[in-house]
């Protein structure tokens, strides 16, 4: 008989009770499939008489998640959350003590994954975390296992599931942002402190973790520009639409021709008739383009009670079987430090909407900004014709630098005639 895998689970919220849940309703079918049975020895949460759902009876409570280090387990599971705090010391001392550690905690491992990385490799243990990343969706052992024998050249998609519904709601029912934003929060979709999600840190924190592995790099948070929705108007999501795109916030990270990479997370314009522009409500969605394999696109639920604690599981079934690989896919020593490619010197088209003064030399004077920092118009559309009140003047620009874009911004903003500020969204070509 092999002795059953023994685990400890910090955190017993949504996630972690629903990682209890599983274990008790399929710990037959999970034996069998791990070629062991899989015990957890001890849980640790903050209120240890909340109704979970769950019997808890039969596991040694710990108030301190950060005991469950010292336990007699083979891996310590953190569902606690936070990038500092007791869900790092307990990562930390739980992999200097010889245990592996499961984790569903982008933000840690944005900040401090390639330490924890290293202090696993020291202890020869394994780091995983499938959850932290699209929940259900197996995006790490696709890139780490399935396209390990691939040269990744890209590696992006719809990461917030919060965010794609916000978005979605918007289109469908043309209300505003902080409207959509209360309904998500009363249904559970968003936090009752939304912001990691809609200012887009939730994502980048996910897209950190996605560029570590793809390209062979070390996590860099710091190094990537963030931009969220909160900022999206209902005007921006009805014009998009009328042109034939739909408004996604996407992470995006490429490696470029000369070696630079290049990392994001904004609002795009994605063409409605592609498959990642139908990716709607709390749905992900994760694209990879490889030399060999082509393009792959993995959608799926991205977080969740059952998505999230599946994701989980798999990784605590893993190493049950004896699975060990370097968490970003190579050893620590061959991770790079990523020569970063200067954020303004994207290239892309973009989408300008600006409401002006409706009177003569407008477009003129619009145009010849545009000209002058070198971005070329593709369309202007205005809509309406008002001599009294302000129109609104939709821009589609041929390809061009951000630098000039951003250029292009400024000194339009600085024009008496313009009332509002000013949306530029970028237009992905997917």
């Amino acid at each position: 008989m092999v002795a059953p895998y023994r685990i400890a689970i910090a955190g017993l919220g949504t996630v972690g009770a629903g990682v209890v849940r599983i274990l008790q309703q399929h710990d037959a079918l999970i034996a069998e499939r791990a070629g062991r049975a899989i015990e957890i020895v001890a849980v640790s949460a903050r209120d240890r008489d909340k109704d979970r759902g769950v019997t808890l009876d039969s596991y040694t409570w710990h108030d301190d998640a950060r005991a469950l280090a010292e336990s007699d387990v083979d891996a310590v599971v953190e569902l606690v959350g936070g990038e500092n705090g007791p869900a790092f010391d307990l990562c930390r001392q739980s992999l200097a003590s010889g245990k592996a550690v499961v984790t569903a905690n982008k933000a840690l491992l944005a900040h401090h994954g390639f330490d924890l990385a290293a202090l696993a490799e020291e202890n020869n243990v394994s780091l995983m975390y499938e959850a932290a990343v699209a929940g259900g969706i197996p995006v790490i052992k696709t890139i780490r296992e399935g396209f390990a024998g691939n040269d990744i050249q890209a590696v992006y998609g719809i990461l917030n599931g919060t965010c794609n519904y916000i978005l979605t709601e918007m289109r469908e029912t043309g209300r505003d942002f902080a409207s959509i934003l209360a309904d998500a929060q009363r249904k559970g979709y968003a936090e009752a402190d939304p912001a990691f999600d809609v200012e887009g840190v939730d994502a980048a924190h996910k897209l950190c973790l996605l560029s570590a592995l793809a390209f062979g790099i070390r996590p860099d948070f710091n190094a990537l520009p963030v931009q969220g929705i909160s900022n999206i108007h209902p005007e921006d999501i009805a014009f998009a639409a009328a042109l034939g795109y739909r408004v996604k916030l996407l992470g995006i990270a490429k490696r470029h021709k000369d070696g630079t990479i290049s990392q994001r997370v904004e609002p795009c314009l994605v063409p409605e008739d592609t498959i990642i522009g139908a990716v709607e409500g709390v749905f992900n969605a994760v694209y990879t383009e490889a030399d060999h394999v082509g393009s792959n696109l993995s959608v799926g639920r991205g977080a969740g009670a059952g998505p999230t604690a599946s994701a989980v599981l798999s990784d605590i079934i893993d190493l049950a079987r004896g699975y060990d690989a370097p968490p970003f896919g190579v050893p620590v020593a061959s991770l790079s430090q990523a020569r970063w490619r200067d954020h303004g010197d994207d290239r892309s088209r973009f989408y300008l909407r600006l409401v002006a003064l409706d009177k003569p030399g407008v477009l003129a004077e619009i145009t010849a900004i545009m000209h002058d920092c070198n971005v070329s118009i593709e369309s202007v559309t205005q809509r309406g014709h008002d001599p009294d009140n302000p129109v609104t003047i939709i821009i589609n620009t041929h390809l061009a630098v951000r630098r000039d874009i951003e250029t292009v911004g400024n000194r339009l903003r600085e024009l008496d005639f313009v009332t509002e500020d000013i949306s530029i969204l970028r237009t992905e070509l997917l």
